[in-house]
This record gives structure tokens, sequence and C-alpha cells, in this order.
């Protein structure tokens, strides 16, 4: 039984490695990129056709962004399995995880709020450019 518990420790941590390779391409590139891009989004333009570009530039920095949220997440189930184990030795490496996954979890949900307020400011703004058309239209039909 203790062969058969470290063999089975011994596979968890080979799978602890492949997992940890893809977090840590995941944690280098949300470092690197994913949050530099989301702080360009905080200001976002005056004008609806500035704003329509930047919700352009989003959308594409945003699908990149969800992929890599999703190779995090698929990781993470992968080690599911560790829930049910209660060895000791594996403590470090759950609390590893546990570091990732909160990265993770910060990093979409800063996604998420970010693509809403890009969606919602564009929204505004298009709401704000008809009601100006349209006080511009009834002014020139009072003019006339």
């Amino acid at each position: 039984m203790l062969s058969n518990k470290r063999i089975q420790e011994l596979e968890l941590v080979m799978e602890f490695e492949k997992v940890e390779e893809c977090f840590k391409e995941v944690s280098s590139w949300i470092e690197n990129v994913g949050r530099k891009r989301l702080k360009e989004t905080v200001n976002l333009d005056d004008s609806l056709e500035m704003l329509l570009q930047a919700q352009k530039q989003f959308k594409e920095f945003d699908l990149v962004a969800s992929e890599y949220c999703k190779r995090g997440q698929e990781a993470l189930k992968k080690m599911n399995q560790w829930e049910d184990l209660s060895f000791v030795d594996v403590h470090s490496y759950r609390v590893k995880l546990q570091n990732y996954e909160d990265e993770l979890e910060e990093f979409c949900t800063q996604l998420d709020e970010t693509r809403h307020r890009v969606c919602e400011t564009v929204r505004l703004y298009e709401f704000f450019d008809k009601v100006r058309q349209g006080i511009c239209c009834t002014e020139e039909g009072v003019k006339s």
C-alpha cells in the first residue's frame, strides 16, 4: 500500500509539473501582456469614432486573453483529482495551485469587467450620438 501511495504521489507530481508549465506560460502572458492591455483600456476616448476603434482593438485582445483564461482553467480542472487525496506531501503543490487559481480568477474577472465597461461605454456614446443628431435635426426644422 505504501508503494502504491508513493506511485500515486509521483504521478501527481509529474502531472503537476505539466500543469505548472502551462500556468507559467499563462501567468507570464497575463503579467507581460494581459494586465498592460487591460490598463490601456481604463481611459476610453471621448469620441464615438475613437471609442469604436478602441472597442475593435479590445475585441481582438479579448479573443486572445479569453483563450489564455480557458487554457488556465482547463489545467486547473486536471488537478481536481487532488481534492480527493489527503497526502501530506502534496500540500505545497496545493498552495501553488491555489495561487495560480487566484491569479487566473482575478485576471479573468478584470477581463469580464473591462469587456462589459467597453460595451456599455460604446452603447452610451451611440445613444448620445443619436440624441445629438436628433437635436440637430430638430433645430434645423425649427430654423426652416
